[in-house]
């Protein structure tokens, strides 16, 4: 998700570096780029139209803040400006006066519905709620077993019938069920069809109508592009659609559909499905969506996935080595070992600032168990010394790592500089964050 265009961002900001200050002929060249990798990774044409005339505004005569260099000026208004197009602030769930909250979920055949369905239980389950959930998409007998086995899987009742009741009396009885158990939250899964058509959306507004549900979610498809902006308005126009949620973003996708729905639907992403599992889930947070497009990483994001794999002392020491901007290769050594241990290498790896970014394209699909056991053996071959200090370590000194870790001098180089890259992000994210907490303090 959002590597090319990540990729993109970095080479255009890379050569705004060094000017001491912006004229418009530099802000005008620098968006020319902009717009052209926007567009590249399948964004809106209007909504990145409105984008780079927002940036503009602000970029052009902006005075250099105190420390902060051209290029760094021009981040942080690239990413104010691509947190409000993705909706500023993470939206709350919109709980119910009195229980159950209910939940329809909605969305087109082979989106991912029923599997998401079952991830929002999980999800729910961990934020200490009791979720039921209702299997309302009588047209595929297939997705009823489904919805069973998941909710068994995830440790959730599910709400059945197969006596040709009709859905919305299904999302009635089930509502009544859910109150009666005392289970404060429902998600009712319904039908989708391969395109739209008003048989679905017919039966989708008497279920609606019938359960009066809190949020309505519409699972979309990230792979499909600009064809997810299509499907959201549709759905948009005939129920109150509050969330969108994007499955497969781990799949093959440019992620310009999630930069564009909010702004040419105004419906906010809620969650993300990463994965098969069912844990595969995670909440939207515009501000660090921003950070891993600009290649910032996701500090936070790997911290809280730190947390619910380790105790929260070895959480805190790592969040302070973020925070002072240090990193050696005992350091990464032991991130690698902790990143085995919270799920898909890839996601993770993604969320280390600088490091995403400075990758060779194609070089994130590599990024397996074995690849990172190579890096171990190569951080392994080093001693105590070149561990804490990658500056000693000359071509003899490459020379001995790779022949003691069995790979070659090239690899051991491009270690080194992905330590010098992530030092260098780590360090500028730590002055921003700095100037930032300042000029908010001035603020109050």
């Amino acid at each position: 998700m959002f590597d090319n265009l990540t990729r993109r961002l970095s080479g255009v900001f890379a050569k705004m570096r060094g000017k001491g200050r912006l004229n418009e002929d530099d802000v005008n060249e620098m968006l020319r780029e902009v717009r052209v990798a926007l567009l590249e990774a399948d964004v809106n044409f209007t909504v990145a139209k409105q984008f780079i005339a927002s940036v503009k505004a602000k970029a052009v005569g902006e005075e250099l803040f105190s420390s902060l260099n051209a290029d760094q000026t021009l981040i942080k208004i690239v990413k104010d400006e691509l947190e409000l197009m993705l909706g500023g602030e993470a939206a709350k769930m919109n709980w119910g006066s009195a229980p159950p909250t209910v939940i329809l979920m909605c969305g087109l055949q082979g989106s991912g519905k029923t599997t998401t369905t079952a991830k929002l239980a999980k999800w729910f389950l961990e934020q200490g709620k009791k979720p039921m959930l209702a299997a309302c998409d009588i047209q595929r007998p297939a997705a009823i077993k489904q919805l069973e086995v998941l909710g068994e899987q995830v440790g959730v009742p599910v709400f059945t019938k197969m006596d040709g009741t009709k859905p919305p009396q299904i999302a009635k009885e089930a509502l009544d069920r859910c109150r009666y158990l005392l289970n404060d939250v429902l998600i009712v899964d319904t039908a989708g069809r391969t395109t739209i058509d008003d048989a679905l959306m017919s039966e989708l507004e008497d279920i609606y109508n019938a359960v009066n549900p809190h949020e309505s979610f519409l699972v979309l498809d990230a792979t499909t592009g600009q064809e997810a902006v299509n499907v959201a308005e549709a759905f948009h126009k005939r129920v109150k659609v509050t969330g969108a949620i994007f499955t497969k973003m781990d799949g093959d996708t440019r992620g310009g559909a999630i930069l564009s729905v909010r702004s040419a639907t105004n419906v906010p992403v809620r969650f993300t499905g990463v994965g098969e599992q069912v844990d595969a889930l995670e909440m939207f947070y515009p501000d660090r969506i921003a950070q891993r497009i600009l290649g910032m990483g996701d500090v936070l994001g790997l911290i809280e996935k730190v947390e619910k794999a380790f105790d929260a002392e070895d959480a805190a020491g790592l969040e302070k080595s973020f925070g002072t901007g240090q990193m050696d290769f005992n350091m990464m050594l032991q991130s690698f070992k902790m990143m085995k241990k919270m799920g898909n290498m890839k996601n993770i790896v993604k969320l280390i600032p600088g490091l995403s970014a400075s990758l060779p394209e194609g070089a994130l699909d590599q990024v397996d168990d074995k690849q990172i056991g190579r890096t171990e053996a190569m951080i392994l071959s080093m001693t105590f010394k070149e561990r804490i200090n990658p500056d000693i370590i000359n071509g003899s000194r490459r020379k001995r790592i790779a022949a003691g870790s069995g790979t070659s001098v090239e690899e051991v180089n491009h270690l080194i500089k992905q330590m010098y890259e992530m030092r260098r992000g780590m360090k500028q994210m730590s002055k921003m964050q700095t100037r930032y907490s300042k000029l908010n303090k001035r603020k109050r």
